[in-house]
């Protein structure tokens, strides 16, 4: 069983949308898969790394046709024991043979990128990823970003000096992923630079959550109108590029 198998069958994902700060998440990135979407329906949609499912429940909800991937199977079973409807597969997004090629209108990856460590092993998920995406079709790449774990973990936790110490860090403070890590952090350059090598045209970048993660007693203390409100805040907010590099997550538009 792998280190990423271990994490997810302790790991409650089923529930982390749920929450205040996952629910702007989840709401500020729906906002942005239905603009994509416009008013079509009946798409074809791939959610690669899909969790428990929530984007592909909610999306099949709208009158698509989803296709669930994922590595862990206690994470699929959970899918699997809600929605009888998406086709799911168990497997890993660094090899999508068993998906036939060109086939999504909308392909979503908003897991796989956060547990892979060399730059080789992104480049051929993002060309798995446009081999069953159509032409002109759109793909939704998330990324975990590498402010929001100095901020939060070596200083919110006070493992700065820790990690120093032990080469974990370089000196302007990027991440040095090491061979047992979970996460992997990256900055907006390292997402330029992948979206430039895939050949791929960017359609927009986008932070999921914004704030969120930094206020999470704060959101769990507002009232339902003002937390609405901070929902909306983050949407309008999210593509101000001044703000894409302190969130939890960026994700990265690009049209095949």
């Amino acid at each position: 069983m792998t280190n990423i198998e271990k994490y997810y069958n302790k790991f409650n994902e089923d529930h982390r949308l749920t929450t205040r700060h996952g629910t702007v998440e989840f709401s500020c990135t729906m906002h942005h898969i239905k603009q994509a979407i416009g008013e079509r329906t009946g798409l074809n949609i791939a959610d690669i790394g899909c969790g428990t499912g929530r984007y592909s429940i909610e999306l099949s909800a709208l009158g698509h046709n989803l296709t669930a991937v994922e590595l862990v199977k206690r994470n699929l079973d959970v899918l699997r024991n809600k929605h009888l409807k998406i086709k799911t597969w168990q497997g890993n997004a660094l090899d999508l043979s068993f998906l036939e090629e060109g086939k999504f209108d909308i392909t979503l990856c908003f897991g796989p990128m956060y547990h892979l460590h060399t730059q080789q092993e992104r480049e051929t998920v993002i060309q798995q990823l446009k081999r069953i995406t159509k032409p002109g079709g759109l793909i939704f790449i998330a990324y975990i970003l590498n402010e929001n774990a100095i901020i939060r973990y070596c200083f919110g936790e006070n493992k700065i000096k820790e990690c120093i110490e032990k080469g974990f860090l370089t000196s302007d403070f990027k991440t040095i992923t090491q061979p047992d890590d979970l996460y992997s952090y990256v900055r907006l350059e390292d997402i330029n630079e992948l979206q430039k090598k895939s050949g791929l045209e960017r359609v927009k970048i986008f932070s999921q959550e914004g704030a969120a993660d930094y206020m999470r007693k704060e959101l769990n203390a507002m009232d339902t109108e003002t937390f609405h409100h901070f929902v909306e805040y983050t949407i309008a907010i999210s593509e101000r590029p001044e703000l894409l590099g302190a969130g939890t997550h960026a994700v990265d538009v690009l049209k095949n």
